[in-house]
Parts: C-alpha cells; structure tokens; sequence
C-alpha cells in the first residue's frame, strides 16, 4: 500500500469515494474535492480524521480543481452524476461533469508535476443493454441520440477517450475502471440493493421494475476498493481499461430481492412496477484482463456481502 502521499479524490465524498477515503487515510493525506450533493462521508468513522481535507467544490469548476490540485501524488476521479432519474432530469449537467469535469482534472493533472497516477471512473452502461462476459475490446454500442438514459454512458466513454488521448499525447499516466453495480454499507441514492434492504428492514412492500428478469452482477464495495488501489499501485494499469466486477455474483433483480429478504427475515411482499424506460437488460463482466494485468480478484460472495450490508442498516436505522 502506498504511504506518505497526497491524494485527490473528486466526487470522494460518495459512497464509493468515501470508501476508499477509509482504505487510504490511515497512512496517507486524503483531500475530498465534492459538491456534498451525496455525503456518505459525513456518516463515516474518519469523518472527524486528521489526515482528511474536505473541499466543497465542483469539477465543472476549472480554477477550483487546479487549486485542489496542488501537491497531490495520485488522483481518483469518482465525480459523476448518479441515479437514473437524476441522469434522466439532468442530461445537459450529466454531460458536462462526465466530460469537462474529466477534462479539468486531466488538465490540471498535466500542469502538476507531482502526479503518478489518475484513476478515472467510467461506468459499464458503455456496453449498452446487452452485456454479457463483456472484455475491455468489445464494442461499447450507445443507444440512439435524443434518449436521455444514454447521455450517461455517452459521456462516460467520451471521457475515456479522452482521459487516454491524455496519456499518448501528454503522458498523463492515466487508468479507466468500469464498475459493474457496485453496492454495500453506507449506499445513498437508487441501488437496488440499498432500496431491496431499506424497505425490507421497515416491512415495507419490496418493488421491482417491470418483469424483474434484468441480470445483474453485483460487487461488494470493498472488492471495487481492491480495484482502485490495485490500479494507484501497480505500474502495468497505466494507460489500460478495467472491467470491475464480480461474475459469480450475478442474479437477476427478483431473485435479488428474494434473497435479501430471506438474509433480512423480513416479509415484506415483492411487487412489480411497470416503468416505460430504456433499461439495461444484461450487465456481466469478464474481468481475465484485470486479473492478469494487476492482480485483481473478487473476495465477497453477494450472500456475505448482503449480510454485511443488512447488518450496516441496521445499526444506522433512522440516520437516513
């Protein structure tokens, strides 16, 4: 593990971000960049931590990220508008921070001469609907212009391009990963398994969209961690792109919500909801190149990695 160093972590107040704040601050200054739309941090152990720095601020915002910038070792690129709805509401602003957000921080990455890595975070909605054992070369098909769903995953791989243009032409030693629907403690937002867990601990009514046969593989935040230190550390990331994910945890979304009700003992009835939008109907990775390359491997079964999770509602219930 790195140590002694700076780190960036823009939209690092999230979720994911603040997960990774918890693996690195220990031994390193860890400087969160966010507009604390979503702050998971605030919720977190090392909230209070004295290696932490917390900025509010906007990658959309070219002078505050150079500032924030400045003498850092290695940056992790998380900001991103997130959730479907928001995605669906938003399409100009969800192009923008994917796009000039990535842009600013490259930029500002090329300026400093401090830097070794940036990780920046794509998504696997690049592969369109149907994904199955999808590899980092196959086609990343995107839906027809005009439908707001794949303003998303447009911007997301118009900023890979981009992001890896900066590595051949100004040797910025950039990494991509594309997550695969990462879920666990300390989730915010639309997650199926945040909301399957939520309603579930109330007695609430489980609601699935559509006929619930959408095939997903879920990755335990903790293993999406392994994969950003994996990519800060090891020399061969640079200038690669990385599937994270776990394919022995795939299931479909009603056997999902059949199985965190059965973990969380509740009875809470599934029910199903027509919703007329485009959707992603397969989303498996094939991750041999990640393990190759840098070593990466899943740990945590999607029943542990439940359980974990059900146990973190729990003893937060009412902080939401």
């Amino acid at each position: 593990m790195i140590e002694g160093e700076t780190l960036l972590l823009t939209g690092g107040a999230g979720f994911i971000g603040s997960t990774i704040a918890a693996r690195f601050v220990e031994r390193n200054r860890v400087r969160v960049f966010d507009t604390l739309s979503r702050n998971s941090l605030a919720k977190s152990p090392i909230a209070n931590h004295p290696n932490l720095e917390l900025i509010k601020g906007d990658v959309l915002d070219p002078e505050g990220v150079t500032a924030a910038m400045a003498g850092v070792d290695r940056v992790v690129h998380l900001a991103s508008v997130a959730g479907v709805s928001t995605v669906l509401n938003q399409p100009v602003r969800t192009l923008r921070v994917a796009y000039e957000g990535t842009l600013h921080v490259l930029e500002a990455a090329r300026r400093v001469d401090t830097i070794k890595r940036v990780v920046t975070f794509s998504t696997s909605e690049v592969f369109g609907r149907y994904a199955y054992n999808v590899r980092e070369k196959d086609e990343t098909p995107i839906g027809p212009v005009g439908e707001s769903r794949w303003t998303y995953a447009g911007s997301k791989i118009a900023a890979e391009h981009l992001a890896h243009a900066y590595f051949r032409q100004y040797g910025v030693p950039v990494v991509s990963l594309r997550p695969f629907n990462v879920y666990g403690p300390g989730q915010q937002g639309e997650g199926a398994i945040h909301n399957f867990i939520a309603r579930s601990l109330k007695g609430e009514p489980i609601t699935v969209n559509n006929d619930g046969r959408q095939l997903r593989s879920w990755c335990f935040v903790s293993d999406m961690v392994d994969a950003v230190e994996l990519s800060i550390e090891r020399g061969e990331a640079i200038g690669e792109v990385f599937n994270v994910g776990n394919p022995l945890a795939t299931v479909n979304v009603v056997r999902l919500a059949e199985l965190v009700r059965r973990l969380s003992g509740s009875s809470s009835d599934i029910r199903f909801r027509r919703r007329d939008y485009t959707d992603v109907e397969t989303r498996v990775p094939n991750i041999d190149k990640a393990r190759e390359l840098i070593g990466y491997e899943p740990k945590v079964s999607l029943e542990d990695g439940i359980e974990q999770t059900i146990a973190w509602y729990r003893e937060h219930a009412g902080d939401e």
